[in-house]
Parts: structure tokens; C-alpha cells; sequence
């Protein structure tokens, strides 16, 4: 899991878990519980989407070097 996400994103995914299961608890299933399920769906969003920054960012680096190698040819 560590190969897929960063330990601060880790951390965030925990912390929003805990936070929605305890609203869960504390709201009850009410209609307050599908604004929790959004906030908790947003959280997950943003940080997928930073993975595939990070992951874009990736390529673009190991294309810009393959472009460095073949220029100092």
C-alpha cells in the first residue's frame, strides 16, 4: 500500500474514516449521514487524484530523462 500512497495520505484516509464511522455513531443513519458520506467521498477523491498526480508526474520525469540521454548522445 505504501507503493501506492504517500504515509501523510495515509493518514488522512484514517482520520476520515474515524471521523465518519464516529458520525455515523453519533448522528445515527439519519439524512445528516449522506453528508458525511460525501465529505468522506470528496476526501478520497482528492487524494486519488494527488496518487495520479504523483504518478503522472512520474512518467513525465523518466520521459524528460530518456529525452536528456538521448540528446547528450
Amino acid at each position: 500500500m505504501n507503493r501506492y500512497f504517500d504515509g501523510e495520505s495515509l493518514v488522512v484516509m484514517a482520520i476520515t474514516l474515524g471521523l465518519f464511522v464516529t458520525a455515523l455513531f453519533v448522528k445515527g443513519f439519519t439524512h445528516d449521514l449522506l453528508l458525511e458520506a460525501g465529505i468522506f467521498l470528496i476526501s478520497v477523491k482528492i487524494i486519488m487524484a494527488g496518487y495520479r498526480n504523483h504518478r503522472d508526474m512520474s512518467e513525465i520525469k523518466a520521459r524528460l530523462d530518456e529525452l536528456k540521454k538521448m540528446m547528450e548522445r
